[in-house]
């Protein structure tokens, strides 16, 4: 069986950098440490660091064991904090994935009800690519997946599909490029630099057939996964840029720029995957509940 003090202080040493300073962290001799370590890679017939000059580096085996002792003493970390809560005061852990997709803004207004439970809920988001979101919703490491589109059909994943919304995309500027290109929408698309979202997202394709039907064509000057950078360009006067419809007035005020047009012929839609059919978390009712209710209220 895995000892996992030895793995313990690997995890240590490998975030330190150094036995000395895991030494100072863990209150132990670099004797004991060190010893630990080495019975660990004798069990497995493995080398987890190498020592080059006075430094340690990690194997091959010590880089592909990382990440798993990592996410090992997170879930020991947050145990801990669960069973040290009074029983009058124990949160229930809402475990939320988002795919690096969906712009902040939206998430943040999807999440947000759920700080007004009357159950106290202590929430942790982590964004990835949708595919890995997914594999830790199969294995009960997520609560729940929001996205931009429903489950692949093509994943071998147990999980159900809530849309929680739908809206079309608004064009946003500096008020300078807005100047220059603001008039006579979408036609004066034509030939402006135009930052788009990358090619996994959903509305990357709808947009572009989009362009070829109304006969423009934009100057492509960026692609950006994470919509918050694709903003923060657009905001520096990179370029226009475009985001959900619903959000439009936050953005204008968040980023100070202008809105050049709207168009519903563009749509945007959001998801909540979760492994239960009948939704029973309360994090999962709330947002479900929230977004029919107060973000998209024409569906």
């Amino acid at each position: 069986m895995l000892n996992y003090r030895q793995l313990h202080y690997f995890w240590v040493v490998a975030k330190t950098g150094s036995i000395v300073r895991a030494c100072e962290q863990l209150n132990l001799t670099p004797q004991t440490i060190s010893g630990q370590i080495s019975l660990l890679e004798h069990t497995y017939g493995i080398e987890l660091f190498r020592r080059v000059g006075r430094q340690l580096e990690l194997t091959e085996a010590g880089r592909q064991t990382l990440p798993y002792a990592e996410q090992m003493f997170q879930l020991g970390g947050e145990l801990e904090l669960m069973l040290r809560a009074q029983p009058n005061e124990q949160q229930i852990l809402f475990r939320v994935g988002v795919a690096d997709v969906v712009p902040k803004s939206i998430v943040y207004r999807l999440i947000a009800p759920t700080m007004e439970l009357s159950e106290p809920l202590r929430i942790t988001c982590r964004e990835d690519k949708l595919e890995r979101l997914l594999a830790d919703l199969a294995i009960q490491r997520l609560d729940l997946v929001i996205s931009d589109s429903p489950m692949p059909s093509h994943l071998d994943i147990k999980g159900y599909s809530q849309k929680l919304g739908e809206c079309g995309i608004s064009f946003f500027a500096t008020a300078e490029l807005a100047a220059q290109y603001g008039q006579d929408f979408p036609r004066s698309l034509h030939g402006a630099p135009l930052l788009i979202p990358g090619p996994e997202t959903v509305v990357r394709s709808r947009l572009q057939r989009w362009f070829a039907e109304q006969q423009v064509q934009p100057r492509i000057v960026g692609e950006f996964d994470d919509s918050a950078l694709m903003q923060a360009f657009g905001q520096s006067g990179s370029g226009i840029f475009i985001g959900p419809s619903v959000i439009a007035d936050e953005v204008i005020r968040q980023y100070g720029v202008e809105l050049i047009g709207q168009t519903d012929a563009v749509s945007e839609s959001f998801y909540a995957i979760s492994v239960e059919r009948k939704v029973k978390h309360p994090g999962i009712v709330a947002i479900t509940e929230g977004a029919r209710r107060e973000l998209f209220t024409e569906m």
